[in-house]
């Protein structure tokens, strides 16, 4: 991996982090906020909700590698958590190597 491109990576997968939380709260927030719900129901949810975020984050943002950079911003564009205009500072070979349309998973 070129250093530039790990660096605008590096810069890219923070962005990921805050944008992703950000999304997850507004979440929790929903659910917290649904005074139509009993608050038992509302607590079993977002308990679940949680954990779920919780494990999706560990699998898309954990091991901050290089050798892990390709897998981890393929993830991160497949989730739409990518600044587009980051991903175009990016070199074209590894910008096609993680574009997640090949593998169906957008």
């Amino acid at each position: 991996m070129k250093e530039r491109d790990w660096k605008k990576f590096k810069v890219i997968k923070q962005r990921a982090i805050e944008q992703f939380c950000t999304q997850a709260l507004d979440e929790f927030g929903e659910i917290i906020s649904n005074s139509d719900e009993h608050v038992h129901n509302r607590y079993l949810r977002l308990y679940k909700l949680v954990r779920e975020r919780d494990k999706e984050m560990s699998l898309v943002f954990d091991d901050h590698s290089r050798s892990k950079a390709p897998m981890q911003l393929t993830a991160i564009r497949a989730r739409g958590l990518a600044d587009e205009s980051l991903l175009a500072e990016l070199s074209d070979e590894f910008r096609e190597q993680t574009d997640p349309k090949p593998f169906g998973w957008t």
